[in-house]
């Protein structure tokens, strides 16, 4: 799958997010890269920032907080194109979910492992 496409199924995902959800998303970008700088394969997400919940009343002046979906990682894991579009969507989701301090064991018994 060419990164366009990867790139449109990720806008598509972030489309399908309530946009009251987004509208509460403060300081964060989304970005699409092929791998994990560390070139692991195993990563289809990622959360750098401070969540919501950990921000005080000094929180300012600060770069965004970034969520990255890799393409590559996605595309090994996923056998058809409708298995891409259902992982970036649940990748999508589960990297919000840590920017509203959602940690990983809460999201495994939430269903979005």
């Amino acid at each position: 799958m060419s990164p366009e496409r990867f790139e449109e199924l990720v806008g598509e995902a972030l489309d399908e997010v309530p946009v009251e959800l987004l509208s509460l998303m403060n300081n964060v970008v989304f970005l699409v890269e092929d791998a994990p700088a560390d070139g692991g394969d195993d990563l289809l997400g990622l959360y750098e920032g401070t969540a919501l919940t950990d921000r005080g009343w000094d929180y300012a002046g600060t770069l965004p907080d970034r969520i990255t979906i890799y393409r590559l990682p996605t595309l090994k894991f996923c056998e058809t194109e409708e298995d891409v579009v259902e992982e970036v969507a649940i990748t999508v989701v589960h990297e919000i979910a840590h920017h509203f301090g959602i940690d990983d064991q809460r999201l495994h018994e939430l269903g979005w492992g």
